[in-house]
């Protein structure tokens, strides 16, 4: 069953590079946009959201959009959601073909909060659940990026954790998530070094890395200078893909093959690869706005407007504006892994 999953996965993101898909078959979703860090390169804590879609109106999206083989549950911090079990078993209830379900989290709210609520997503059987932690540097100056004392220790502890759960959930896997910024400029080798001694077994396979860019529809640091300098993201970048071995397992492959052309985006400016926003994803956010991605803020509808129901807004209007500017050489350059990951799986020379 999981590898059929697996498989319909794959011939769907590959079919995207030559037709137009129905409907999206990967879901980004910011299911809150409340937050408790501070972080120095994103500006999501100062927002102080209302009106989130409620876990009814959720349930009903899951409901008329079952095409979904791969959901990522953003934010904000998406555990400050007390129901967001609920949320990931509609989705496993509704896309029957889902593989894979990918969520972050700042390591904020408690452990034990944390590893209750994700134990009750794994029991609902999805195949893949990944978790990313959010890490952006070593003890010090991951605190001082982040705005809260102590928090690196809080990642720590729950990388433990999750290194316990992995032995229990076979289809469970968890990276550290760390985004190159202005602030953190040239602390990554030291970071990774450093959690190699905290959690021995640990290896450079198990960092994500990626870019600080600015959107002003997701991450609302539309004004604020993030990006570390381009000589040094090259050089940190560069020194951190010859500590990575090579490994075979699908994830990873897509993993090393976004990591290759991150360095391409961080040398040149320019987007590696072909954008597949509105082809195979979109951004969703937790007041149901309709984007084509998290970092072009063009507002395509808005899911409690058209009945929750995405296909009159998948092959309406707008949505046919936005593929033509794509075709145009308009969409905002980027390169993140909410998008980036849909063009390297439907391309498979991108992956050797």
């Amino acid at each position: 069953m999981h590898t059929n999953k697996f498989i319909g996965l794959g011939a769907t993101a590959l079919r995207s590079n030559f037709t137009r898909l129905q409907l999206p078959y990967k879901l980004n979703f910011a299911i809150t946009m409340r937050c408790q860090s501070r972080c120095l390169h994103c500006s999501i804590w100062q927002l102080k959201p209302t009106g989130e879609l409620t876990i009814e109106e959720i349930r009903e999206f899951a409901k008329k959009n079952n095409s979904f083989k791969w959901v990522e549950l953003t934010g904000g911090e998406p555990f400050l959601r007390s129901d967001i079990v609920e949320i990931a078993r509609a989705f496993k209830e509704e896309s029957r073909k889902l593989y894979v379900l990918t969520m972050p989290t700042n390591s904020l709210c408690s452990n034990e909060l944390v590893v209750s609520r994700l134990t009750e997503i794994l029991k609902l059987g999805i195949p893949r659940v990944v978790m990313t932690l959010s890490l952006d540097g070593h003890r010090e100056v991951h605190d001082r990026v982040r705005g809260v004392p102590g928090n690196f220790d809080r990642v720590m502890a729950l990388a433990r954790k999750f290194t316990e759960m992995k032995k229990e959930y076979p289809g469970f896997s968890f990276l550290f998530g760390y985004t190159i910024n202005k602030f953190n400029e040239g602390q990554l080798i030291r970071t990774v070094n450093e959690v190699m001694k905290e959690l021995p077994g640990t290896t450079a396979n198990d960092f994500h890395i990626n870019l600080a860019q600015n959107s002003s529809n997701y991450y609302h640091n539309e004004n604020s200078q993030v990006k570390a300098a381009s000589d040094d993201m090259v050089a940190e970048l560069e020194q951190f893909l010859k500590m990575r071995r090579m490994q075979m397992e699908p994830m990873q492959l897509v993993e090393g093959a976004f990591l290759k052309n991150l360095l391409v985006f961080a040398k040149t400016g320019k987007q590696p690869m072909k954008s597949r926003s509105l082809e195979a994803s979109l951004f969703l956010d937790s007041w149901g706005n309709i984007y084509p991605s998290i970092m072009w803020d063009k507002k395509i509808a808005n899911v409690r407007e058209v009945g929750f129901a995405l296909g009159k807004v998948w092959s309406g209007r707008e949505a046919e504006e936005v593929r033509s500017a794509i075709k145009r050489g308009e969409e905002p350059v980027q390169w993140t892994s909410c998008e980036a990951y849909q063009s390297i799986v439907g391309n498979v020379g991108s992956l050797l």
